[in-house]
């Protein structure tokens, strides 16, 4: 496994300490789920913005939908 350094500010330092010490975890496992985190958020986004720009993939009309949605029994 890879080891990185990086510096946080202080305040930021003192959250993450806090968090560690009330999750009974250390900060790098906190570090490290939040960096999973931000991630998959990031390839999720990634994904949608790649969909919305695909010209072949149908958009749908908010206004039709709602009315279909409305309509139902």
């Amino acid at each position: 496994m890879a080891q990185i350094t990086t510096r946080f500010p202080d305040e930021l330092l003192a959250s993450l300490d806090e968090a560690a010490k009330t999750l009974h975890r250390s900060r790098t496992d906190l570090v490290r789920q939040a960096v999973e985190r931000y991630l998959e958020d990031f390839e999720d986004l990634h994904v949608a913005v790649e969909r919305l720009q695909d010209p072949s993939d149908p958009m749908l009309d908010w206004e039709d939908v709602r009315r279909g949605l409305l309509d139902q029994d």
